[in-house]
């Protein structure tokens, strides 16, 4: 969750500056995506081993959500190439650290 404030925080430094993005951006981005990937695949794993959380349809809807809201940010920040393409994808990643917080509290009964 961390990582994607950080990521979220590079997009708007790009914001600040009144530009679109670099390549170190397009990095940052597609490892928190990376990581993404990795943290579906870990609770498919929990999931295949039997446990489930309580709400398992909600569980599943943030999990999906999750690991493609930030391709398809990065997808439209690309047909924005001004700084508000930059805004789409920092909003992007945020809305990546809600999700983890949400899909840790589904996880936990909270």
């Amino acid at each position: 969750m961390l990582a994607s404030w950080f990521v979220g925080g590079w997009w708007f430094v790009a914001v600040a500056r009144d530009r679109w993005v670099g390549a170190s951006h397009l990095v940052c981005i597609a490892a928190l995506e990376l990581v993404l990937l990795a943290q579906a695949v870990a609770a498919a794993a929990r999931l295949i081993s039997g446990e489930r959380p309580e709400q398992f349809a909600t569980f599943l809807g943030y999990l999906v959500t999750s690991v493609l809201v930030l391709p398809l940010a990065v997808v439209l920040s690309f047909l924005e190439r001004t700084r508000w393409g930059a805004v789409i994808a920092g909003v992007g990643a945020l809305t990546v650290a809600v999700l983890t917080l949400r899909l840790r509290q589904v996880w936990a009964g909270a």
